[in-house]
């Protein structure tokens, strides 16, 4: 059986025990048999506080919804938010509840998931507060191998991009710690419970595992494949499938024509995917209640499929044909367009390089990136 760092508890039970101890989960914080990490450590140790990423540690909060300090009905621990509109950190009087931070939630293995800032930010923390700090290690559902994308340049870090990770970074987010921790020279009291059988090329449906939504627009595994590609469309004038059955599988707007598109890519025959015309009307986000046109992307090759070419390929194929596209302009004044957020580059919109020799510059980064991750693998 593949074990996630939660499933190991008790082999490290001494590092924990007479310490107050701070979580940062969510509901994908579960030991193999589906126990909830919140219960596991409130019954074992001393669970003094929790603290909530986005969607909240029971997964009760919509994506980018504030929250304030508020009591966990179950267990009766104190839950501080960590993504509250002022700031994304933890306070000092956060920090004065706990000696001890644990992390434990599911990464998805893509630079633009939120989820990992809320642990290194919380690690840059808790090395300025003097605080440990553990991470419950999990498998990477990407797998540990395969190297995606551009790597985030300087100037243009935010929350769904904050270090220079490629867009898919084949880390576990244990890795992704001792990475920065080792790079940022922050020198926190780092420690990683590590998972136990896994192997860095098994991609999820290898593992055995159950399926567990890291949140609510990642529902399948095959949704979190694509994303690293289909995400990108969150800066643009298109849906990615937002309010759908299927969010980043599918990709419309009311101005596409989707026979043609479909057509266009599938044209391509890009591996690992076939493209087929769809019509939807999103519930929520863009284009509520209003008829779209797009495609799907159906996953025919988990192994043979590059999700982030896949979504710039279909991402500039749009761009080049359709006047009505354009990206978003950016939330704030004076910030930058979230496709450059996203990108981590303002490349995806400014650039008149055709779309194979901007994949090529990618892959290069890509491959530099890879040579300076091998150095913090754990397995």
């Amino acid at each position: 059986m593949i074990k996630n760092g939660i499933d190991r508890i008790d082999e490290y039970a001494g590092l924990f025990r007479g310490k107050r101890l701070g979580l940062i989960t969510s509901p994908t914080g579960l030991s193999h048999d589906f126990k909830s990490t919140i219960q596991i450590l409130h019954e074992s140790f001393t669970l003094s506080a929790l603290f909530s990423p986005e969607h909240g540690v029971r997964g009760d909060l919509a994506a980018g919804a504030m929250v304030d300090t508020y009591k966990d009905p179950i267990t009766g621990v104190p839950v501080y938010s960590l993504y509250r509109k002022d700031s994304k950190r933890l306070t000092a009087e956060m920090l004065d509840e706990v000696d001890m931070v644990v992390y434990d939630i599911q990464d998805v293995g893509a630079r633009y998931y939120t989820f990992i800032y809320t642990m290194l930010y919380a690690l840059e923390d808790c090395a300025k507060a003097g605080k440990e700090f553990v991470v419950l290690d999990r498998i990477n559902p990407l797998n540990g191998v395969t190297i995606e994308g551009n790597i985030l340049k300087e100037g243009f870090q935010s929350f769904v991009g904050n270090y220079p990770l490629a867009v898919r970074y084949g880390l576990t987010a244990g890795e992704v710690a001792d990475m920065v921790n080792t790079q940022m020279q922050w020198g926190a009291q780092l420690h990683v419970i590590p998972c136990e059988g896994w192997d860095r090329n098994m991609l999820f449906p290898e593992t055995g595992r159950l399926w567990v939504m890291p949140s609510l627009g990642l529902p399948r595994f095959e949704s979190s494949l694509i994303y690293p590609g289909t995400c990108l469309f969150e800066g643009t004038n298109l849906s990615e499938g937002r309010g759908t059955t299927a969010p980043f599988e599918m990709i419309g707007a009311p101005f596409i024509h989707a026979e043609n598109l479909a057509d266009e890519m599938n044209r391509l025959q890009l591996p690992g995917v076939i493209f087929r015309p769809i019509y939807f009307k999103p519930s929520f986000s863009k284009f509520q209640n209003e008829q779209c046109r797009g495609v799907q992307l159906h996953i025919t090759d988990v192994r043979s499929l590059k999700p982030f070419e896949t979504g710039v390929r279909l991402l500039f194929t749009i761009k080049e044909q359709y006047d009505e596209f354009h990206f978003l302009p950016p939330y704030k004044e004076n910030g930058r367009p979230f496709i450059d957020l996203l990108g981590g580059d303002s490349i995806y919109r400014t650039t008149n390089l055709p779309v194979d020799e901007l994949l090529e510059m990618f892959r290069q980064e890509s491959q530099n990136f890879s040579s300076i991750k091998k150095e913090f693998h754990l397995y």
